[in-house]
This record gives structure tokens, C-alpha cells and sequence, in this order.
């Protein structure tokens, strides 16, 4: 299903059309170790460009976040998703914040349908009053506060090598994501898909998550091993009229990224932002409940994106993401 909405953004525009089921196609995507990467940042960099620009996908490993931190942090996520509706909505996710819990609001300019999924999303200057209790929910506000800046850390680290890839200062893209400023608007987003039960037909048919591009710099994503549906298409469509999907399998240790459009414009299209999407279950694989934890670096709300070509005009980031998000959310 594709909707005829018109966007101002031309990505939105783009992305109406990319709402059929398509094809499947194995393709590779890199690896690329982060470790000792003080002394091999010219090696890592020249590495992650050619990833970024030729599929906009990328694992890494050796990033330096432990698996005890992920476990821990998918734990708690658990945990949140486990309590009551009724208290869930207590901290909603309110227009334009980007920050606190939805359930099913999510519509794709893609499919013109809501994501098969809740939502609880941390910005951390605009959580007040959105934190779960601690006799709610113990424990969870240090627990995905250390998570949320350990991720953000892997990510400066990641953008920096872009930024000397641009001809940009080595610090540019972490001064605009700065975390100590009043306009952070980086995001970590707990994710809940919801489990199949009494499946129908139709249902496999669905989305879990319709295809997109995101709307950031660069995307983190943690997932758990057992639990996919992930996919990306970095191309366009075949003779035959369809796109390609590629299956991006768990894998432990790893964390998988994706560049977004926000740096997609930055780089003036030398990076892809690669459109994704998160597929039903079928009949022979696992049908429980699958969780994601995505860290979404988006430059803070000041920061002016345009590239060193000026291939676009300047926007400044938050009038950007509040356009994405707007099309993507129904309150």
C-alpha cells in the first residue's frame, strides 16, 4: 500500500512509493572493528566511507559497549513494556517532544498503516515527567541513562571519522550532537514489536515496521539474536518493477548501523540513507514478542545541516526532524 501525500521534504516523497512486498536478495554487509581505533582511525575511516556510500549499512564490533550493558538494557526494556497499559500511559509521547511512550501511532508515508509495535523513546532534555517511578519500574532510569551516553559515545566515534571524510573538523558532528546543551535531541528508543497470536493470513502480510529511511545522522541499533526481521534495500527497482530486500540476521556482540538522512544531506548525497523495514514473522519461525534497542544520533536542535558542496539549502536540524516526524506520527 503506498499513500499519495505530498511532503515538503523530498525523502518523504520518496518514501510514499516504497510500500510493496518486493523481492529478496543476499547481499553483504561489512563488519568493520573498531578496536584500538586511536591508532587506526585512518584504517576505520576509509573503511566505514566505503560502506556508507556504496550499501549505507554497517556492523561493528570491538565498539566497546559490553554485553553485560546490552543484556542489562534489554532486561529493563522488557521489564518497562511488561507493565500496565494504564501506567505506560502516564508518560505519552506528546507532539514534538520525540520523547515517552506510544503504542501502534506510528504510520509510514510508506504503507499509510501504523507499525505492529510500542515505543518509548528518551531525549534526555525533555524527559520530565516521562520516567517511569522507581516503584514502578526500579532501577530503569540509571540503567538506560548509562546506556544511552555509552551509545552516543560509539557514535561520535563513528561520526567523527565522517567528519574528516567531509573536510570537517575531527569534533564537528560530536559539537553538534553535544549532550550538554539544552538543544540535544539524540535519541534511545526502547522497541516492543508485538508477539503473533491467533495469527490470520492476512496477518503475515503486514508490517512491524513499514519501510523507511531514518531520519538522523546515524543509527545504532542493538538487537537479539532469535529475534529478526530486519531488512534493507539500498537500491532501486528491478526490471521487473520490484525492490530487493536484504535479511540482516542478529548476531551477538555486534551493533548494526545505518546512516540517515540528516548526514545523507550533510555529505550532499555521498552517503546513502538506505531504506529498511522490519518484516512479520512467517509460520515456521519464531513468533514471540521481538525487542530492539536503536540509538538515533540527531544533531542537536541549533545545528545548521548543509554540506561543504551546499548541495542543499540549510535547514537547521530541528525544523528538519520536526518535519519527519510529523509525517511519521498521527498526534
Amino acid at each position: 500500500m503506498t499513500t499519495s501525500a505530498a511532503y515538503e521534504l523530498a525523502e518523504l516523497n520518496q518514501e510514499t512509493t516504497f510500500g510493496g512486498m518486493g523481492g529478496t536478495k543476499a547481499r553483504h554487509v561489512p563488519q568493520i572493528d573498531l578496536s584500538h581505533f586511536d591508532t587506526r582511525k585512518s584504517e576505520i575511516a576509509d573503511q566505514l566511507w566505503a560502506a556508507a556510500s556504496e550499501i549505507g549499512f554497517f556492523q561493528l564490533i570491538n565498539h566497546g559497549i559490553s554485553q553485560e550493558q546490552v543484556d542489562e538494557a534489554f532486561a529493563m526494556t522488557e521489564r518497562f513494556f511488561a507493565l500496565s497499559h494504564e501506567t505506560k500511559a502516564q508518560y505519552p509521547l506528546l507532539k514534538g517532544t520525540n520523547s515517552g511512550w506510544e503504542f501502534q501511532s506510528q504510520v509510514r508515508p510508506s504503507t499509510g498503516t501504523a507499525d505492529r509495535k510500542e515505543s518509548y523513546q528518551i531525549t534526555v532534555p525533555r524527559m520530565a515527567k516521562l520516567w517511569p517511578t522507581g516503584e514502578e519500574l526500579p532501577g530503569f532510569k540509571a540503567v538506560m541513562l548509562s546506556f544511552e551516553r555509552a551509545n552516543w559515545a560509539v557514535g561520535m566515534k563513528v561520526l567523527s571519522c565522517f567528519a574528516s571524510k567531509l573536510g570537517f573538523k575531527p569534533d564537528f558532528f560530536t559539537e553538534c550532537h553535544d549532550p550538554q546543551s539544552p538543544e540535544y535531541q539524540s535519541t534511545l528508543r526502547l522497541l516492543h514489536y508485538m508477539q503473533m497470536i491467533d495469527a490470520k493470513p492476512e496477518d503475515y502480510r503486514a508490517w512491524r515496521a513499514g519501510a523507511h529511511t531514518d531520519y538522523d545522522c546515524l543509527t545504532l541499533l542493538h538487537q537479539r539474536t532469535g529475534q529478526g526481521g530486519l531488512q534493507l534495500c539500498p537500491g532501486r527497482e528491478t526490471q521487473s518493477g520490484m525492490l530487493e530486500w536484504t535479511d540482516v540476521e542478529p548476531l551477538p556482540g555486534v551493533v548494526t548501523c545505518n546512516i540517515g538522512d540528516m548526514l545523507r544531506r550533510w555529505s550532499d548525497d555521498q552517503l546513502l540513507s538506505t531504506l529498511h523495514r522490519v518484516r512479520m514473522p512467517q509460520p515456521d519461525e519464531y513468533l514471540g514478542s521481538r525487542y530492539s534497542l536503536p540509538f538515533f544520533c540527531q544533531a542537536n536542535k541549533d545545528a545548521i545541516i548543509q554540506g561543504p558542496r551546499k548541495v542543499y539549502d540549510p535547514i537547521t536540524a530541528h525544523d528538519y526532524l520536526e518535519q519527519r516526524i510529523a509525517a511519521n506520527f498521527s498526534k
